[in-house]
């Protein structure tokens, strides 16, 4: 089966399935739908990463775009050079999945993720040609570029965290070398963990995905605070000074909050997606701030903070897109946005953030399926409208199909957290039923 774009890029398996040969395609097909003669590229520091980024460049070349490469940076550092130069970029990597898988990542001319028709199109085109095999052209090497690092500094006041005590969970990824030097340049006594990219170790019981062990150095440290980025850097969780673990429901609560208060939120309206927790609901609606939903998806976050003029969106995973500072999730930025807020309040991140947001219990699990999770999902569509009419205004239920997995997930939130585990428990034994008579699977 072909390699498809989810919904954010394309991933696969590095060594068998996402080929060298196959992002050279990939990057020829993308030259043509871009909008621009030039892309910057960037990688994690995966062990397929400067293999598969060459391979990309050399498409690139093939299709007529000029390359740039800035070597293993985060993916908000790739999405600013584009946006400041009017540019395309591309970043090499699979972002919080292990080290033996990798993907693609793209942004068009200004930095800007691709819509579901650009990339449809740019699918269309990587079918016809899926595979190249390897030529002689000449690929520049990386260049050093500092200025998003120097925008993220800059996007609060000098010294804004003299003195504030943090951890940070680098994930053995592409924050490794900057994220220190720049919590350290806004004044902060930093403790780093997870930094030390071997190209296997990347996301390996660390970062975002598992910040076990950044709860526990924050409390034994006592430290103020804690950050936990993924691999490639577009997404952070944060860890209070007691250990408890602030998802992007709580930053995004915490920034909203801060830019209304401040004049700076264009419209009194965030931007979450369908599995935003109610408990995040409820903090805004008592802060006098609107929402507006949208599907699983950075990018459909930043469609609708693009069409609206709006200023921030996120996702509970902790993808915080800041519309006026970026064009993407950027988990540094985000962190230092988060810190700053509590920080100009008196308070600890955490206390503050805890108190804003009161959790309610969500249950979610993932059922696999061959091949349309969309069939599955449609399939159950009876079931679970009575699942939302048990649970009335009490909770919600989310059944969709994975953007970048072979799975359907199942949420189900709900005061009562007992009837969450019960009611996820009964939709996912019907989800299974469904695959196992066939639906989903590539026949079915």
């Amino acid at each position: 089966m072909a390699l498809r774009f989810g919904t954010d890029g394309v991933r696969a398996r590095a060594d068998t399935v996402l080929t060298e040969s196959v992002v050279r395609a990939l990057g020829r097909a993308a030259a043509g739908h871009l909008g621009a003669d030039r892309v910057v590229i960037g990688h994690d520091p995966r062990e397929s990463g400067e293999a598969l980024s060459r391979a990309l460049a050399e498409g690139f070349l093939e299709g007529g775009v000029d390359v740039r490469q800035l070597g293993m940076v985060p993916t908000p550092a790739v999405a600013y050079v584009a946006a400041t130069d009017g540019i395309a970029g591309a970043v090499v990597s699979a972002s919080h999945n292990p080290w033996s898988d990798n993907g693609v990542k793209l942004f068009a001319a200004g930095g800007h993720k691709l819509d579901d028709a650009a990339q449809a199109e740019l699918q269309a085109s990587w079918d016809e040609v899926p595979e190249i095999v390897a030529g002689d052209r000449a690929v520049p090497g990386p260049a050093q570029d500092d200025r998003w690092a120097e925008s993220v500094v800059a996007s609060v006041e000098a010294g804004a965290l003299d003195g504030l005590s943090l951890v940070v969970d680098c994930a053995n990824g592409a924050m490794s070398t900057i994220a220190p030097v720049v919590l350290e340049r806004l004044g902060a006594d930093v403790t780093v963990l997870h930094a030390t990219p071997d190209g296997r170790n990347i996301n390996d019981a660390c970062g975002s995905m598992h910040p076990e062990d950044l709860q526990r150095v924050v409390v034994e440290t006592g430290a103020d605070a804690g950050l936990a980025f993924d691999g490639d850097g577009d997404r952070v969780v944060a860890i209070g000074a007691d250990g408890s673990l602030l998802d992007g429901d709580h930053l995004l609560v915490a920034c909203g909050i801060d830019l209304h208060e401040r004049g700076l939120l264009v419209g009194g309206t965030v931007v979450v997606t369908v599995m935003a927790n109610l408990g995040l609901r409820r903090a805004f609606a008592a802060a006098g701030i609107s929402l507006h939903e949208t599907a699983v998806g950075d990018r459909y976050v930043l469609e609708a903070l693009e069409a609206n003029n709006w200023t921030l969106g996120g996702e509970q995973s902790g993808h915080l897109i800041f519309r006026h500072l970026a064009t993407t999730g950027d988990g540094l930025l985000a962190g230092v946005q988060a810190l700053d807020a509590a920080r100009r309040r008196g308070r600890m991140l955490g206390e503050w953030t805890t108190e804003l947001v009161v959790k309610a219990p969500q249950v979610l699990r993932a059922v696999a399926v061959d091949g349309s999770g969309e069939a599955v999902v449609a399939a159950m569509a009876d079931d679970i409208a009575a699942a939302e009419a048990r649970l009335g205004d009490e909770g919600r239920v989310v059944v969709r199909p994975s953007g970048t997995e072979h799975v359907v997930r199942v949420m189900v939130e709900a005061v009562d957290a007992g009837l969450a585990t019960l009611l996820t428990d009964e939709l996912c034994t019907l989800a299974r039923r469904i695959v196992d008579r066939g639906a989903g699977s590539p026949q079915g």
